[in-house]
């Protein structure tokens, strides 16, 4: 069975999140992950070294971005924009709602 949006042949589980849901193409080097979070739940020790570890990412990379490095720099914005933002489906289910394949959460 062959998945399509639009005009475009979904062939991975990434690829279908970003044209479903309208996500820009990943910045190379970027795990969104260490920024905002997983998916998942996570432990406090778990959320405080993957806090330390993206606080030090996003300070080297303003570091770069201040030495020249225009691609650091929007790195930086783009990682410390991340850090403040929620994943929907982790914002879902810690209200409570949660959707199964094809369910359109209330």
């Amino acid at each position: 069975m062959r998945t399509y949006i639009g005009t475009h042949q979904v062939l991975t589980a990434v690829e279908f999140e970003e044209l479903a849901l309208g996500f820009d193409e990943l910045p190379l080097g970027l795990d969104r992950d260490l920024f905002r979070g997983p998916l998942t739940p996570e432990s406090p020790e778990e959320r405080a070294a993957r806090e330390a570890v993206a606080r030090e990412v996003i300070a080297e990379l303003a570091a770069q971005g201040e030495g020249g490095d225009e691609v650091a720099a929007w790195d930086a914005l783009y990682a410390d924009a991340l850090t403040r933002t929620v994943p929907f489906l982790r914002a879902a289910r810690a209200a409570g709602r949660t959707a199964q394949a094809g369910e359109v959460a209330a």
